[in-house]
Formats: structure tokens, C-alpha cells, sequence
């Protein structure tokens, strides 16, 4: 039998962004389960409505959330994360957790240069909300369709804002800012862990807000591991990769990767 997915998502969405993918892996026979982000177990009209739980929640605290989850199944399970997600799964990997990971458009760990003229432009707006890293943050639908969804049309795009995007706690974006300059950035890995189970990076083409040269260089800091480490990019494909049209060929590919390493059918 396949074994159970856990797939978590990123910032400014809650597990609805998965229900695309999740309904393909469900289709190939696999347990899946999309758990939320603390703060984010609720319909996004309620979070928008109130979105103070989610005030001051950092990354360490959402990867030990994850961590609890995965520790509690009945065997361990194949990570795979999209955006912060993405940084999530490669935190847990990192601590041994997981049979596979995949990491789709993530947000890097520390180490890895992030500075892009597109994701700055992305996140600038918060990253100057003064105080950012102890509020809840939003985004307007101008900005969201600059950082997701470009490609789509005004119309999906707008569908895809209205359905999906919520309020987000600043602290995750300055922790991400301020990762190289972090001793003890709640971001980083062993690069060179070699017990860590397989990795796959995934990388959208046209990608602005994790533009697909920083998931290479996220790629190419695990070179000196012995630990298998995969990279994919998708051309034509934003950080909405997940649920744009074409997803499918992107989940059939992951399904056939972890085929491959972890022979789950």
C-alpha cells in the first residue's frame, strides 16, 4: 500500500490550496492529510474575520506543529510542502522525520540567497508594515496576483484570491529576512546531513515570489550529501503551481519520483 502524505501549505493560504493535488494523490491510492498551520484550522471568510491567532507565530513553532503530527502516525509518513511549506518539509527531513520529502517552490533555509528583484517587490509591503514581525499582516489582491498567480487570468486570479488568500503573521517573513545573519535562524539545516531521507525540489518556471534561481541554489547547497537530493523545474509555471492549470503534470511527475525512491506502489 502507498504510504500517507502529509502536505503542508505555505503562507497567505490554508490546506484548501491542496485539494487539486491532494485529489490526484487520494486518485493513485494514497492516505493523504492536509493539516493547517496553527491559527489556520478554520474557513478563511472566519480567519480573515479574525485573524489574531495568528500574531506573533514564527517558523519553529509551525515546524514543531508538523513535527507533532508526524510523530504521532503509525509509520512515517512522505512530506511534501509548497512554499513555507516547502522550508517545513526540509526542516523535518532534517530531523529525521519522513520517508520522502518534496519541496515545491520553497522558501529557503538560511544559507541560501533569497534576495531577488521579484521577491522583494513580493514581500515589500510587509517587510515595511512597521512592526511586521509581531502583527498579523494582508496583502491586497494587486499584490497577490504579482507574487502567485500572473499568469492566470483577471478572472482567475481574482477567484483564486477570494477563495484562498488570508491575513499572515509577519514574524515568518523577517525570520526569513533576517535568516543570514541568524545564529539561531529557526531556518536553517544540515546541509550536509547524510541519514536525511530523499528530496525533491520543485521549481516554477516564472516564479516571482521564489523565483525558480533560488530553489537551484537551494538545490546546489546540499551537494556535499550523500543523501539523495532531486531537482525539477516546470517552465511556464508560477508559485500557484499547485493548483494552476497544468498541476496535474506536476503531481504525476512527483507520484513518479516517489515511485522511484520510495517505491510506494
Amino acid at each position: 500500500m502507498p504510504a500517507t502524505v502529509v502536505f503542508i501549505h505555505g503562507a497567505w493560504v490554508t490546506p484548501r490550496c491542496w485539494d487539486l493535488f491532494k485529489g490526484r494523490f487520494e486518485g493513485l491510492g494514497y492516505e493523504c492529510i492536509a493539516p493547517a498551520w496553527p491559527g489556520k484550522d478554520r474557513p478563511v471568510a472566519a480567519i480573515r474575520q479574525d485573524p489574531s491567532a495568528l500574531a506573533g507565530l514564527g517558523i519553529g513553532e509551525i515546524a514543531a506543529h508538523y513535527e507533532q503530527i508526524v510523530r504521532a502516525l503509525p509509520e512515517p509518513p512522505i512530506l511534501v510542502g509548497h512554499s513555507f511549506g516547502g522550508l517545513i518539509v526540509q526542516i523535518l527531513l532534517d530531523r529525521g522525520l519522513g520517508v520522502a520529502g518534496v519541496a515545491i517552490d520553497s522558501a529557503p533555509p538560511k544559507g541560501v540567497w533569497a534576495f531577488e528583484p521579484t521577491a522583494i517587490r513580493s514581500l515589500a509591503s510587509v517587510l515595511l508594515t512597521p512592526f511586521a514581525w509581531r502583527r498579523v499582516v494582508r496583502w491586497s489582491f494587486a499584490r497577490f496576483r504579482y507574487a502567485f498567480v500572473h499568469p492566470l487570468s483577471l478572472v482567475e486570479a481574482r477567484a483564486a484570491y477570494e477563495t484562498q488568500v488570508t491575513p499572515e503573521t509577519g514574524r515568518i517573513f523577517w525570520q526569513g529576512a533576517v535568516a543570514l545573519v541568524s545564529p539561531r535562524s529557526p531556518t536553517r539545516v544540515d546541509f550536509a546531513n547524510a541519514s536525511r531521507a530523499p528530496l525533491l525540489l520543485v521549481a516554477g518556471g516564472v516564479d516571482r515570489i521564489v523565483p525558480a534561481v533560488i530553489n537551484r541554489r537551494n538545490f546546489r547547497a546540499y551537494r556535499h550529501s550523500p543523501a539523495r537530493t532531486d531537482f525539477r523545474e516546470f517552465p511556464g509555471r508560477s508559485h500557484w503551481i499547485i493548483a494552476q492549470e497544468g498541476f496535474d503534470e506536476v503531481a504525476t511527475f512527483v507520484a513518479g519520483w516517489l515511485e522511484e525512491v520510495v517505491g510506494t506502489r
